[in-house]
């Protein structure tokens, strides 16, 4: 199979940016803010610009509340105390604003798919005007029926694979496209890393082909390549449709330093994406080793911790590398993850094997269940921030590696730093080996294995990447260098 560079355009499409929320300026400028927000947000209704729709009805509600002396935000939280504490102030010309407000936002909010939640807004706005409010009961019974219904599947299902460095993440997508499943599956792979690796350790099955595997290297696709991901997508879609080649599945593997949030967000934010393709599930692998200290590090001020990220937006679980811990361990490590995310169902495994009935096809996404744990989720002004002592170092050179001066460096290399180092991954060419050798490790734990063989005409060449903290360029330079024949 062929790869696809992902040689994406410069200009990477921006996200849509609705007017400004305007949250303070509400306080000195009273009803003309609301009213205007109101008015656009019935027209993204209208358009079916639904992402746009819901910045532009909250900002209005935040607004309104302000106005009547509420600063927390209640009117869009938590509708029954909002309409319950001010009802008996309001007249009839601000209870029908207030009605309109909600009937909007559950339309808008039904169009994104959160039916659960748009029933409660539906709700309020019967209690604030219940003569007439037929229509709006209509509505709730709808929304409450799509709630607790069996959820459709008519756009192309997307699967995001996440979990922190070194989890399983490859093996799990190489096993996803070597069953014998029959689905054509597009790709999207996702590296923090400046020289790319996973490339090389993919292993396309049948029918998955040059134009439905996109690589984004050195960056996030939660924050940095975002774009990038959104134009990827499109590309495949289009694609796919051109060519008379539908894809029944997408996965898009991120990096392990990525907050699956900002990355589930864009199927929402994207009018294209959104009518194209949803979200089938989050599935996050985790180190049964390793996973405890990572939930445990301490983070610098204003920087997020990852792994509690993964495993929060998690839908799925696979508890990997059981082989490597206790009964003991793991029975903690199953109880940590369940203090994160109580209803997340955990499948243990090794090496990533785990049934495709657990992973695929599970309509196991609900917003409704994101909005109740993070109610801004579908803000459009959130700032992701990585740990800044946390980079990668990429080394790509032609020549081979002599395998004893290798193994010695690796090792103290492993022993000294291997605290700091999370990942390290490589593809390299060993003198007199005529396979190339694929090496990984996390932390201190290492393996590696010969691959498939350099082609006649192949240039021999050495690829690899470390991922950690602290990292000193010029020492993993210096030492791989001496590595050199």
């Amino acid at each position: 199979w062929l790869k696809l560079a992902a040689k994406l355009p410069p200009e990477r499409p921006p996200l849509p940016r609705p007017p400004s929320r305007a949250a303070d300026a509400a306080g000195d400028m009273g009803g003309a803010v609301w009213e205007s927000q109101l008015t656009c947000a019935e027209e993204a209704l209208k358009e079916s610009k639904f992402f746009d729709g819901i910045q532009l009805i909250n900002a209005c509600m935040e607004a309104y509340g302000k106005e009547q002396g509420d600063e927390e935000g209640t009117a869009v939280k938590d509708p029954a105390a909002f309409t319950g504490g001010i009802g008996a102030k309001l007249g009839p010309e601000q209870r029908e604003s207030l009605k309109r407000m909600y009937e909007v936002r559950g339309d808008i909010i039904m169009g994104l798919g959160a039916f659960k939640r748009a029933a409660v807004d539906y709700a309020a706005a019967q209690a604030l005007v219940p003569d007439g409010a037929a229509a709006l009961a209509e509505k709730q019974k709808a929304a409450e029926a799509a709630a607790q219904g069996p959820k459709k599947m008519d756009k192309i299902p997307v699967t995001v694979i996440t979990g922190f460095l070194g989890s399983g993440k490859t093996t799990l997508l190489n096993r996803i496209l070597k069953e014998n499943h029959g689905k054509r599956v597009a790709v999207i792979e996702n590296e923090f890393g400046e020289v790319g690796i996973d490339d090389a350790l993919l292993e396309a099955g049948p029918l998955t082909t040059e134009e439905n595997i996109v690589e984004m290297n050195n960056g996030c696709i939660c924050c940095t390549v975002r774009g990038d991901l959104i134009a990827g997508l499109k590309r495949m879609v289009k694609n796919a449709q051109t060519t008379n080649k539908p894809i029944d599945a997408v996965m898009i593997e991120t990096t392990g330093l990525a907050d699956p949030a900002p990355v589930a967000q864009t199927f929402f934010a994207d009018e294209f994406i959104q009518s194209k393709l949803a979200l089938d599930g989050i599935l996050t692998v985790v180190d049964a080793k390793h996973l405890i200290s990572h939930l445990d590090e301490e983070k610098p001020e204003g920087v997020e911790n990852e792994a509690v990220e993964q495993v929060a937006f998690a839908d799925r679980i696979l508890l990997n590398k059981t082989d490597l811990a206790t009964e003991e361990e793991l029975a903690e490590v199953e109880r940590r993850i369940k203090m994160i995310n109580e209803a997340v169902q955990i499948r243990r495994c090794k090496y990533s094997e785990v049934d495709m009935d657990f992973i695929l096809g599970i309509k196991a996404f609900s917003l409704d269940k994101i909005l109740e744990m993070d109610d801004a989720f579908l803000e459009d002004n959130a700032d992701h921030q990585h740990d800044d002592r946390v980079t990668s170092v990429g080394i790509n050179c032609k020549g081979e590696v002599d395998q004893a001066r290798l193994n010695d460096w690796l090792g103290w290399l492993l022993k000294e730093r291997g605290v700091d180092i999370f990942r390290t991954k490589g593809v390299l060419a060993v003198k007199d080996l005529p396979c190339k050798f694929v090496f990984q490790a996390v932390h201190m734990a290492f393996s590696g294995a010969p691959q498939r063989d350099w082609a006649p005409d192949e240039e021999r060449c050495c690829r690899l990447t470390f991922i950690g903290r602290n990292l000193n360029r010029e020492e993993l330079e210096g030492g791989f260098k001496k590595c050199l024949v």
